[in-house]
């Protein structure tokens, strides 16, 4: 087996390719990134990418179809990822989370790759009243990355060929990572729980949120990667996630509270209503992947945050302006001179001297 993961050097790519190293040790897994988010490392065990056979940098809006050639399976994971990233640069998330990743993907099925794989979310389905939505159900976006999201899906529908292209509808991530982001929900409350031992919960803690650890998307991720035609179609979108971890906020909130002693939570009730709140119905993924389905708890995603932010001396009580928060990230790099407004390097020197390079040379040039 060959994987490219475009993306990996962000949030949920370490956990994909320590998924992937495990469970296909001869394989060759190569990584495709930017590095913008190279240097956001929180833990204590070296470099992730020490896993991949070859980390590629470079602009996945400038991905060539030679560069795709010869892989099994093509992951998209690069992406502007959240929601107030995607308000900040609206334009841009549509040019990565769509454009680029409809053209890579049209790419690798005409260069013979057998799967492809995007990860999209369930924040499709924005606010969503009744029942948990499945995939047939009405979509309701709220902000420019579910649209960027939905755009993709579509436009992924229309490819042709014969790649199997699988859609991975994501419940909200959470869980601890290499490269751990805090401007996430449940991993937000942690982080809260242990440096002010309290939990502010913005809104009147009714809104819904389904949640997977990134060691379950992982997984998920495997199994789009791997499967066959008659698994769901050629072309699938599919909710990710399990029917269990549909959860409202204040529930999450005290979930967390309990395992950190002396964390209290305070809860807006006047707070007006949420513009996200839906549960999901994962019955289609259940049935198609039940050997891939997600193992973690809520409270082993708790846990290993814990856990890990410890182990890293975590105290920031100002976590929210830290690199830890994505969008201070790229606001940082623009303002210092070295990220242009569309999210590409000013000075891309070091960028093309660095391409390709062995793990070594990534922690080089990282250093």
């Amino acid at each position: 087996m060959k994987f490219l993961i475009t993306g990996n050097m962000g949030y949920v790519g370490p956990a994909v390719v320590r998924h992937l190293r495990s469970r296909f040790p001869d394989a060759v897994i190569d990584g495709y990134d930017t590095g913008i988010f190279a240097h956001c490392l929180t833990h204590r065990a070296g470099l992730p990418e020490r896993r991949l056979d070859r980390q590629i940098f470079g602009d996945v809006r400038q991905l060539r179809r030679e560069q795709v050639a010869g892989y099994d399976a093509v992951i998209l994971l690069a992406a502007v990822s959240n929601d107030p990233m995607g308000a900040r640069f609206s334009d841009v998330t549509h040019a990565i989370n769509t454009d680029a990743a409809v053209d890579v993907a049209r790419m690798a099925a005409e260069a013979g790759v057998r799967n492809v794989v995007f990860a999209s979310s369930c924040s499709v389905y924005g606010v969503a009243d009744g029942g948990p939505r499945r995939e047939e159900d009405p979509l309701n976006p709220q902000t420019a990355y579910a649209a960027s999201k939905i755009a993709a899906e579509r436009a992924l529908a229309r490819i042709g060929g014969d790649a199997i292209v699988t859609s991975l509808r994501f419940a909200t991530a959470c869980g601890m990572s290499d490269r751990l982001r805090l401007d996430l929900v449940l991993n937000d409350f942690v982080a809260s729980a242990l440096t002010r031992r309290q939990i502010t919960v913005l809104s009147d803690g009714t809104p819904w949120r389904p949640l997977i650890d990134v060691a379950d998307m992982a997984r998920a991720i495997e199994w789009a990667a791997t499967r066959d035609a008659d698994d769901g179609g050629r072309v699938l979108v599919v909710n990710a996630g399990i029917d269990s971890a549909n959860y409202q906020v204040r529930d999450l909130a005290q979930a967390v509270a309990k395992v950190v002693p002396g964390c209290q939570v305070s809860i807006n009730e006047a707070a007006p209503v949420d513009s996200r709140s839906y549960r999901v119905d994962f019955g289609l993924f259940a049935a198609l992947a039940p050997q891939h389905l997600p193992q973690m708890t809520l409270a082993d995603s708790i846990g290993e945050l814990v856990t890990g932010l410890r182990d890293i001396g975590f105290s920031d009580g100002n976590f929210r302006e830290s690199p830890m928060m994505r969008l201070q990230v790229l606001k940082s790099l623009i303002a210092e001179g070295h990220l242009a407004e569309d999210l590409t390097w000013v000075h891309q020197g070091l960028l093309a001297q660095a391409a390709p390079a062995t793990p070594a040379r990534v922690e080089e040039a990282v250093r």
